[in-house]
Formats: structure tokens, sequence, C-alpha cells
């Protein structure tokens, strides 16, 4: 179907953190957004994920001008074009950031970043991950996360069969398996799907979501759905008010039909 979006975000630093390290991208030109939750502590997650969107988006300016750019990562057999150029883009930023934690250990050591990206291009909505932000997709009136959380619970969740209780009082939180600039290569998880008009794409940072449980996210989505701006404003102030303990990044688009 022939597209057109409609897109919002907001980055907020929160009650508890006195500097924010994360960092959003809307590039409506090339239909990319992304959101980024950096770690490391001040003046170096902040560092770590601008350098992931900012190398995101480069990547996407430049091979708008030349498809045949894949460098450095040839293209994996089992993805397509567009699944490739996502994966490539974030295995890039992962590797600069990686690069610049060497460089720098003084001041960088131990500089992370998780990221969700989302880019629309032939009818098709293209999604790339690493770490625990998370993307969601609301259609009709159901919220639903379409992101694996690479998180130390998600891995026991998905090994062992536990209660709710279990779950929110697990120890390690927020320990995450998989992070760009951790090592000098980076699994990517990437995906697309065919959207339904008036779908909307939440793209979040952890702040938002462990403050507010998905019903409490789905809520203030239809309720504010037909107002973008004030939909990602709703949601950064219900997180703040539910305790506000970490950076708050919200980026939405609406997927129309043109």
């Amino acid at each position: 179907m022939s597209i057109k979006l409609q897109y919002a975000g907001s980055t907020d630093v929160g009650k508890k953190r006195g500097h924010n390290e994360d960092n959003l991208c809307l590039l409506p030109e090339e239909n990319l957004y992304i959101a980024a939750d950096g770690m490391g502590g001040h003046a170096s997650g902040e560092v770590a994920s601008q350098i992931a969107v900012d190398t995101v988006a480069d990547f996407y300016k430049e091979t708008s001008e030349d498809k045949d750019l894949t460098w450095p990562y040839k293209m994996e057999k089992d993805l397509d074009y567009q699944e490739n150029r996502l994966a490539a883009s974030i295995k890039l930023a992962n590797l600069r950031i990686h690069e610049k934690a060497e460089d720098d250990p003084g001041s960088h050591h131990g500089m992370g970043t998780t990221i969700v990206a989302a880019h629309v291009s032939n009818g098709l909505v293209y999604f790339g991950h690493v770490g625990d932000s998370r993307i969601y997709r609301l259609r009709g009136d159901t919220l639903e996360q379409i992101t694996d959380d690479h998180s130390l619970l998600n891995d026991y969740i998905k090994m062992k069969d536990l209660s709710e209780e279990e779950i929110e009082n697990f120890p390690h939180k927020n320990v995450i398996v998989r992070a760009l600039g951790m090592k000098e290569t980076v699994q990517v998880d990437v995906d697309h799907e065919e959207p339904h008009h008036k779908d909307i794409y939440l793209l979040c940072s952890d702040g938002l979501c462990d403050m507010l449980k998905d019903d409490e996210i789905e809520k203030i989505m239809l309720k504010e759905r037909d107002n973008l701006e004030g939909c990602v404003q709703a949601l950064i102030d219900a997180a703040n008010d539910a305790g506000g303990n970490d950076n708050i990044t919200v980026v939405l688009v609406e997927v129309l039909e043109g």
C-alpha cells in the first residue's frame, strides 16, 4: 500500500538522574526513527547513544545515494536488502562505539548503548534492535511488544516458568546481555512486517517500560492516539509520575494509507 507517516518523539532526564544518556533521531526524509539508551555514566553513555543514532542516520543517508554500499558488512544470505541495510548500520555503530572506548579507556571504559530503530520502505516496516529498549505496536485497541529484550531477566523467563511475583522481585532486572560497544562485533535482531492503516509504533527506552506496565502504556496511547505529540508527552509524564527512575525516551510513528 502507499504509505505516509506521522511521527513525534522526545526524551526526558526523569526525576532521579542528573544527566540524560538517552538519544533519539527522527529522520523523515529516510523514513528512519531511532531511540538509544546509553550506559557508562556521565560523558560516556551520552556519547555512546549519540554515536549510535548519528552512525545509523549517516549510513542511511549514504546508502540512499549508493545502494550497493554495504561496507564494512557483506549481505547476509537470510536477510533481504533492507534488513541487511538496517543490521549493517547498527553493526557499524557498534564498531564505532567500541573503537571510541578502546581509544580512550580512561574516559569511556564500559561505554555502551541499547538501540531500537524502525525504517519504512516499500510498504513494509523494518525493525532492528540490540538491548532492552523496546518497540511496541498499537493496532486497533491492542498494544503488543514486537521486540525481544536482550536482558538477563528475559533469558530467565525463557528458561524457567517464573511467576509474576518472581519477575517483580528479580534481583538483576537492569542487567542486559547484549549492547552496542561491549565487543567488536554484535548480533543484531532484525525483522519486518506489513503495517495496517493507523498502526502506531512506539520506540522507547526502559525508562518508560520499567515505570509503566504494558496495559498502562496501552491505555494512554488509546486515549491520546489522535495527537502524537500529546501522546509522547503523556507517556513521559506518566513515567515521571510513577517515579521517573531513569531517563525516558519515547518515539511514536503512525502509518497511514496514502
